[in-house]
């Protein structure tokens, strides 16, 4: 479906982001990896893509939050494939805090990894997504892009802005054969999603299994947690070419949260 195509996925070395860039690489995609983690399992990672999916995979490092290094890693994929044909914006952090006391520069870091790379990583690859007329990007919103939650100001914030960026660059793109789409998961049992309880647990003055049954799947009627499988297979339809009348949408997949 993706054969010849190059997806690169920022945030990929765990969780969601691995998900999806393995799911675009059964697909037939080459795909670019990126994120954090002790380089000998990245490599590892990168090599199981090649060896499942008969596809090439590469990592590249960068440090997203400025912006010079989200144009570079664009530049690389494109130098390394000869196109960017795919991209998805996954790369996120989270902490949690009331409002007066949320750091300020978990502030700046959580607007810069969650939104403003977005931003910049849409922005170079633009240019050859248009010269070629055809492109796929796709953001790793949230169900917190259209609703929100107490002691997530920064995170809640970032999402909103996720999908106002999202809107946008649809209707810019909307003759140039490119598609930007948003998926909104709602809790996906992730290690971004575990590191958040322990701080959620202090700032509610609950224990750790309370959030994850109170607060957490408390949000979602299905009381299940959204498996990196799913988003990964809604990922990868938004990619294909049966998805091309679908741009500028935000993608709920979050057990009926938003519905409630």
């Amino acid at each position: 479906m993706l054969k010849g195509k190059t997806a690169l996925v920022t945030g990929s070395t765990s969780g969601i982001g691995l998900a999806i860039a393995r799911g675009l690489a059964a697909s037939g995609a080459n795909v670019v990896l990126n994120g954090f983690g002790d380089a000998a399992a990245i490599e590892a990672l990168r090599t199981g893509i090649e060896n499942d999916f008969a596809v090439k995979a590469v990592y590249f490092d960068a440090d997203l939050t400025k912006a010079d290094a989200c144009t570079a890693l664009v530049r690389s994929a494109e130098e390394t494939f000869g196109s960017v044909d795919v991209l998805v914006n996954n790369a996120g952090v989270q902490f949690v805090a009331p409002v007066e006391e949320f750091p300020d520069d978990k502030w700046d870091l959580i607007i810069a990894l969650n939104l403003s790379a977005a931003f910049h990583a849409i922005k170079a690859a633009l240019p050859g997504m248009k010269a070629r007329k055809w492109g796929r990007i796709i953001n790793t919103g949230s169900a917190h892009a259209l609703v929100a939650s107490p002691f997530k100001a920064a995170y809640v914030a970032a999402k909103h802005g996720i999908a106002g960026l999202t809107k946008t660059v649809a209707l810019e793109t909307a003759t140039f054969g490119i598609t930007c789409n948003a998926i909104c998961p709602g809790y996906v049992w992730t290690p971004l999603v575990e590191k958040q309880i322990p701080d959620t647990a202090r700032a509610r003055g609950m224990t750790e299994e309370q959030v994850k049954k109170d607060v957490l799947l408390a949000a979602q009627p299905t009381k299940e947690f959204v498996t990196v499988e799913e988003v990964a297979a809604l990922a990868v339809f938004l990619a294909s070419d049966d998805a091309r009348s679908i741009t500028g949408s935000l993608q709920q997949i979050d057990g009926g949260w938003v519905a409630a």
